[in-house]
């Protein structure tokens, strides 16, 4: 597997998965009011308005958000940087912003617990692949980088789940509609591995999770003055 075209046929997509957003302290919404411990009634809706990026070319991300309003999944198709053999120098650095419009129930609002990543790995002895991943809304600051890196020799699926502990979670602001953006970037450094005689790849298949598990939704009802 060490062309690019057998190397594709390793992704897959996911199953269910969750949302999670998170603003900067200046434009949060204090947690005061009526928290919940599971998602509200309505319908939550999420549609790609622009997505960029050597990882996503056009056609090959998507968005699916589960009847039950407890999660949602971006799927990737063609997200693969690798070194060596076959690969070209730029092949070694892939990413992709996407820029997503969220609409929740009227009424609540959410936070951002932790983001689930995944796909698969074939590391050389030497090298190492790093998933790296921020989030923000549209006008904010970025969030830090959070990196999970993966040494080589590794020949197997990986995970990275990027936690925000449930003191620091911020709500977004109740009654403003804000994009949230997505920032991931594969890096596969060769290190001390043979370039010239081994391959190594690494492979964004899912950014997912769930509100029971991975994805923990965190929805607060919004005080009355704040519906419409």
């Amino acid at each position: 597997m060490n062309s690019k075209n057998s190397v594709r046929r390793l992704l897959t997509y996911a199953a269910a998965a969750a949302l999670a957003l998170a603003l900067s302290p200046a434009t949060a919404q204090a947690s005061t009011v009526r928290p919940l411990t599971s998602p509200p009634p309505g319908q939550i809706t999420i549609s790609i308005v622009t997505v960029n990026g050597s990882g996503c070319p056009a056609g090959t991300a998507a968005v699916a958000v589960s009847p039950d309003n407890t999660a949602f999944t971006v799927t990737y198709s063609d997200y693969l940087a690798q070194v060596g053999v076959g690969a070209k120098p730029t092949d070694r650095y892939r990413n992709c912003q996407l820029d997503l419009s969220v609409h929740v129930p009227q009424g609540f609002t959410y936070a951002i617990a932790s983001a689930d990543y995944r796909g698969f790995a074939d590391l050389a002895t030497g090298a190492i692949g790093t998933e790296t991943a921020n989030y923000y809304f549209q006008g904010n600051p970025q969030t830090t980088p959070l990196s999970h890196p993966f040494n080589g020799p590794y020949t197997d699926n990986w995970e990275g789940v990027d936690t925000v502990p449930v003191a620091a979670l911020i709500f977004a602001p109740c009654g403003a509609q804000r994009n949230f953006n997505v920032n991931t970037q594969l890096l596969v450094n060769p290190g001390t591995s043979d370039t010239h005689t081994t391959n190594s790849f690494m492979t964004m298949d899912s950014t997912d999770g769930s509100v029971t598990t991975i994805y923990q939704f965190a929805w607060e009802q919004c005080p009355s003055t704040s519906h419409k």
